[in-house]
């Protein structure tokens, strides 16, 4: 079934200060090239423009260079899609979410999405790995070569502690070693992140079939397919040009969302246990909002007894390059600008922020333009002066053509060109 969607500007829920100009910010021209989604979550383009698109509670569908809409694989319970996944389904923040395209898609018409199942009972997360037909109208050949990534089934005493927490769920192929990168969240559970086999909380590298990449280097007794552990709910990954270094985008606790530059088998430093690093009992034993977590605390105090990154009890953990002024604003997907159209700006990050006001925490709807050091030790940001009504900024994705594409959770799909 094809539809074709009107192109219309955004329509924001939200209140968003314009932020000031950057003097070596390139002009950009906006447009809403698909609107009236339900939720969505990410994308990944062909080099002609094809887009694949997943809405979290709908499933994934593929908008055409002609601008028309085919729906390929469906949750549960979804209508007019050709294929269903009778298992696949969507619970607060869990649902279908990250989407790649196998770099020789060209050949073995391949791409990955990563959704949640309930197979087996109560649920897991799961990386896919399908099929496209040749007239981009269906999906086959489902292989889950992921099965068995943690899964939130049940509500906690936590601030938005409902079923479906903190999944992860990006999927980025890395240009540089040929490996699907998948992220995993630590689903409100606080043996999760350090744990050595249980994969949520964690950024995996795998190859096609799901296995552990060659040269992957955890830990003793770790999981093989982990690349790095220790994570909260790192919901964006990016590769910088030039080393194809791995960053990472993650939320924060009510204080210090992170961008971090990878290392090879490294340690994130959350530890949200219980009865550890001189905490004591905790609330459904997850400390990661303590203390006080249903009210406002000085994010500075907050941190001093929840580290978002635990150097006292693992010095060797991988240091941040920016912590967001010590606060949490919901730090989403990551991608880096490139090309000369960028101009001052190629080679830079983008982080999208979906914003999440507490205990007096601004808002902060936006995308922020990220200058990492040349060491990934430090960074300068600046937020990116966004020609349209801000949103839960999702997903940023440079496309084939060089601009910068952006999903807000209100529904819209926007495209960022520089202006020359």
């Amino acid at each position: 079934m094809k539809r074709h969607l009107t192109l219309c500007a955004v329509a924001a829920s939200a209140v968003f200060a314009a932020s000031p100009a950057i003097a070596d910010a390139p002009k950009l021209a906006h447009e809403a090239v698909l609107s009236g989604l339900d939720n969505p979550w990410d994308m990944a383009f062909l080099p002609d423009g094809t887009m694949f698109f997943t809405e979290k509670c709908k499933g994934l569908s593929v908008r055409t260079p002609s601008g028309d809409v085919n729906k390929l694989l469906g949750m549960k319970g979804s209508d007019g899609y050709p294929t269903t996944g009778d298992d696949l389904f969507c619970e607060g923040q869990a649902g279908m979410q990250g989407v790649a395209v196998d770099p020789n898609f060209a050949d073995n018409r391949t791409i990955y999405v990563y959704s949640t199942s309930s197979n087996p009972a109560p649920g897991v997360n799961r990386v896919m790995r399908l099929k496209v037909n040749d007239d981009l109208s269906n999906v086959s050949d489902r292989t889950d070569i992921v099965d068995d990534i943690q899964y939130k089934p049940k509500a906690t005493n936590h601030p938005f502690g409902g079923p479906g927490a903190h999944n992860g769920g990006r999927l980025r192929w890395n240009p540089g070693d040929g490996y699907l990168y998948v992220t995993t969240g630590d689903t409100h559970n606080g043996e999760v992140p350090q744990h050595p086999t249980k994969i949520g909380g964690k950024v995996l590298r795998i190859d096609r079939d799901g296995k552990a990449a060659e040269g992957n280097n955890p830990p003793e007794g770790f999981d093989k397919r982990i690349y790095t552990y220790g994570h909260r709910n790192p919901q964006g990954i990016a590769f910088r040009p030039g080393d194809n270094q791995a960053v990472t985008a993650e939320h924060g606790p009510w204080h210090s969302d992170e961008i971090t530059v990878l290392e090879l088998g490294g340690n994130a430093g959350w530890d949200p246990r219980p009865n550890v690093a001189g905490r004591g009992d905790c609330p459904d034993g997850y400390c990661g909002y303590m203390p006080n977590q249903m009210e406002g605390v000085d994010p500075k105090e907050r941190s001093k007894y929840m580290s978002m990154t635990d150097l006292k009890a693992y010095p060797d953990a991988m240091k941040p390059a920016w912590i967001n002024n010590q606060m949490s604003q919901g730090t989403s997907s990551a991608a880096f600008l490139e090309g000369d159209q960028w101009g001052d700006w190629d080679g830079r990050m983008v982080v999208g922020v979906m914003g999440i006001g507490f205990g007096g925490t601004p808002v902060g709807q936006r995308i922020d333009v990220v200058k990492l050091s040349d060491d990934g030790k430090s960074a300068e940001v600046e937020a990116l002066p966004f020609p349209s009504a801000a949103g839960r900024f999702r997903s940023v994705v440079l496309g084939p053509d060089g601009s910068l594409y952006t999903a807000v959770d209100e529904g819209t799909i926007h495209k960022l060109t520089p202006k020359n």
